[in-house]
């Protein structure tokens, strides 16, 4: 078989294939249900006949071709015999041509033509025609054909198709009828189709889809049960009514309930089950006559989403309750979280990991705290915070070791309610990823607006991803980026001879660690969870009014302060009041396990104060100056052996003071030692936080607002603690009264 007879083959069948270099020239497709595409988007090969097109998917062999374009088989077989394209038996009776066994498809044989599905689904099949549907020959699966199923937009383009490869599920193995033409990108199936009218019904595929039409019922499908996707399928329901869900009796309804908890079209769903028929499909297969009487009996009983989600929530928490009550009823619950950490191998580091579940718990509420975790290479800072998130569900935490400039804008994950986890803040060192993620925490939503290509051309889109949430990163920097250093409060790991002592007696009794149940603390957060989430705190303006309003970073950090008082009731909620709104009352023993957390941090924040590791090495180089009587200065080398640290952790130490002109370093050479002199005076610690004692005085306010004054600005007109970002601040006089109205008036 040669080139001119493959052509003279195609040009019996009214194809043309043009006279250039093989093996594969275009034609015009000749598939039937191809369309009114004019391009010559079909390949066809002039030295053995096989064809493929590009556009409608339409592939296979030259026979396939010859049954394509309208021959019986016995013809096809005839006229591919005639140009020597293959050995057939071309007697009518034999059914043409001699077929090759079948190559199966996970074990299992393929083919399904559009009459066999019509027939299946007791449809009509021009109604099937009608909506794009069609079967054509696959060359993967020899002698088969298989369902074309056009996944048309609003527009009416193909972005995807789907192929149903055959009619019936596997009788074992995994459920494979269905494949994507590579390429497709799946979405809501219908679309094309889709009206405003008062109400449309959401099924799982495009056969439900196609059953509820026949018989004038809206529709649109899932492309799997769980292939909601909020960003892109929500927007197109906007403007109806009432929005039937029907959940199927299986895994597959689960998946729905879940997805439809979290869209925003769930206030106007409503739920449709049909007994003992699976979905609208078998409902009609059962009695086509009654369907409609039957569909809209089952409308008429839909059950609102939020009823069910009420009664699933109720359910849920109790169980919760019943795993957690007796941790629930601790009245400290963080001291039985060090507790437990302690028998699975954290020594120390308490306020680390108080500090990183209180804020993981505030994933809850509408403005997360997050949390930056600091400390020298090897320090233990991600081994702190994973064994104190374990403490939570898996739900609860998205936790990365870095991601793309771009990943927060594109990715699916949900994130509202979450703590996103960033083991390493060099995953997030881009300007992208930094931005991103200061609109994630300030703004709690991003909206990113890009352009992508389309059949039409590029066009614009959206991408909107939702929060709230909450960040923990883990670093070895002194300091992050300029601009998200102030939405943190950053705790550092120990670096004491001490600790490294502890963490190594713990070590050595690894064999000996008891285990912990986390299923109590799992029901915990689960009960957390479905419980009330607004609490009230009856002493914030009292709290406020106490903070001297030294520099405008604390307008930021007194507003987590307030949170994590939040979150702390809510864990403890089960000993807590509520008041007339059903709100939970935080009590001044939620701000003193706060304040043993954070005071120090709140204060070091706003140089306040200054960290112990900070003042004994400023104290180091004033010893070591004082000893050698030289104005030369004191090496870091000097400060390992006198302190007895590592390099790592004096470096990091030497940065920090350097940062905050506690000490200067004489040596202006790049690459040279650092020789260390004293700079600025330590300042005098000074609390910013009052204490439970002052917060219960009546009289404190009053002595407090005599005592603080404004702090006066530096030679640059800006507190050295103020940061970088301020654009979202309040006014000085409003400043620390700014603590969420809607849950403290």
């Amino acid at each position: 078989m040669g080139g001119m007879s493959a052509r003279a083959f195609y040009g019996a069948l009214g194809v043309e294939a043009p006279d250039q270099p093989g093996p594969w020239v275009n034609v015009r497709c000749f598939n039937p249900d191809h369309g009114d595409d004019r391009n010559p988007s079909c390949g066809v090969n002039v030295e053995h006949g096989g064809f493929a097109c590009h556009a409608c998917g339409a592939k296979g062999s030259a026979y396939d071709a010859a049954v394509l374009a309208g021959r019986q088989p016995h013809e096809a077989a005839a006229l591919c015999k005639q140009h020597g394209l293959g050995n057939f038996d071309d007697t009518p009776e034999r059914g043409g041509r001699v077929v090759p066994p079948q190559k199966p498809h996970n074990g299992a044989t393929v083919g399904c033509t559009l009459e066999d599905y019509a027939r299946e689904k007791q449809l009509p099949a021009g109604f099937l025609r009608d909506l794009g549907v069609s079967d054509y020959p696959d060359s993967r699966w020899p002698g088969a054909r298989v369902l074309r199923i056009p996944y048309r937009d609003v527009e009416g383009n193909e972005p995807a198709v789907q192929l149903r490869i055959r009619l019936h599920k596997p009788t074992d193995g995994p459920d494979d009828r269905f494949l994507w033409r590579k390429g497709s990108k799946p979405f809501l199936y219908g679309l094309w189709r889709l009206c405003r009218d008062d109400y449309v019904v959401i099924v799982e595929g495009a056969s439900d889809c196609h059953t509820l039409w026949s018989h004038n019922i809206p529709a649109v499908g899932l492309p799997g049960a769980s292939g909601w996707k909020e960003s892109r399928d929500a927007a197109h329901l906007d403007g109806i009514e009432r929005i039937y869900v029907v959940v199927e009796p299986d895994t597959g309804g689960e998946a729905v309930l879940r997805w439809l908890g979290d869209s925003r079209i769930r206030d106007r769903a409503w739920l449709v089950e049909l007994g003992d028929a699976k979905d609208p499909s078998g409902l009609h297969l059962a009695d086509p006559e009654r369907f409609a009487q039957r569909f809209d009996a089952a409308l008429e009983e839909a059950e609102p989403w939020r009823e069910r989600a009420a009664a699933i929530e109720d359910h849920e928490r109790r169980e919760a309750w019943a795993l957690c009550r007796e941790l629930a009823e601790q009245p400290r619950i963080l001291d039985r979280l060090y507790d437990d950490l302690e028998h699975r191998g954290v020594v120390g580091e308490h306020h680390v990991a108080g500090l990183v579940y209180l804020a993981a718990t505030s994933r809850l509420l509408e403005r997360p705290v997050s949390i930056a975790v600091k400390g020298p290479s090897g320090a233990g800072k991600s081994y702190v915070a994973e064994r104190a998130l374990e403490h939570l569900p898996a739900s609860a935490v998205y936790a990365l070791t870095a991601m793309s400039e771009r990943a927060l804008a594109y990715s699916e994950e949900p994130l509202a309610h979450r703590m996103l986890v960033v083991y390493e803040a060099a995953g997030l060192a881009g300007e992208w990823a930094s931005y991103l993620m200061r609109s994630l925490l300030s703004e709690g939503r991003v909206r990113y607006e890009t352009v992508e290509k389309t059949p039409d051309g590029m066009k614009a889109r959206m991408i909107e991803r939702n929060g709230p949430t909450g960040l923990i990163v883990t670093t070895t920097a002194i300091s992050l980026h300029a601009e998200n250093e102030t939405r943190h409060l950053s705790v550092t790991v120990t670096d004491t001879p001490e600790q490294t002592a502890a963490v190594l007696g713990a070590l050595a009794g690894d064999d000996d660690r008891d285990a912990v149940d986390l299923a109590p603390w799992h029901a915990l957060q689960r009960w957390v969870e479905t419980g009330a989430r607004r609490v009230v705190i009856p002493y914030a303006r009292q709290l406020a009014q106490l903070v001297p309003p030294i520099a405008v970073r604390l307008r930021r950090d007194f507003r987590a302060v307030l949170w994590l008082i939040r979150a702390h009731a809510l864990l403890h909620q089960a000993q807590r009041e509520r008041d007339t709104q059903g709100r939970v009352i935080a009590t001044l023993d939620d701000y003193e396990v706060v304040r043993e957390l954070v005071g120090s941090v709140v204060a070091e924040g706003v140089q306040a104060t200054v960290k112990p590791e900070t003042r004994e090495t400023v104290a180091a180089v004033r010893t070591l100056s004082a000893a050698d009587d030289t104005e030369a200065g004191v090496a870091q080398a000097a400060l390992v052996r006198y302190l007895r640290l590592d390099r790592g952790t004096i470096s990091r130490r030497v940065r920090a003071a350097l940062d905050n002109g506690y000490l200067r370093n004489l040596e202006t050479r790049r690459g040279r030692p650092a020789q260390l002199v004293l700079g600025d005076p330590l300042p005098e610690d000074q609390e910013l936080l009052p204490t439970r004692k002052r917060l219960e005085d009546p009289c404190a306010v009053a002595r407090a607002q005599e005592r603080y004054h404004p702090s006066p600005p530096s030679a640059n007109g800006r507190h050295p603690a103020d940061g970088a970002d301020q654009a979202d601040a309040p006014s000085p006089q409003s400043a620390v009264f700014d603590y969420e109205p809607e849950e403290n008036q």
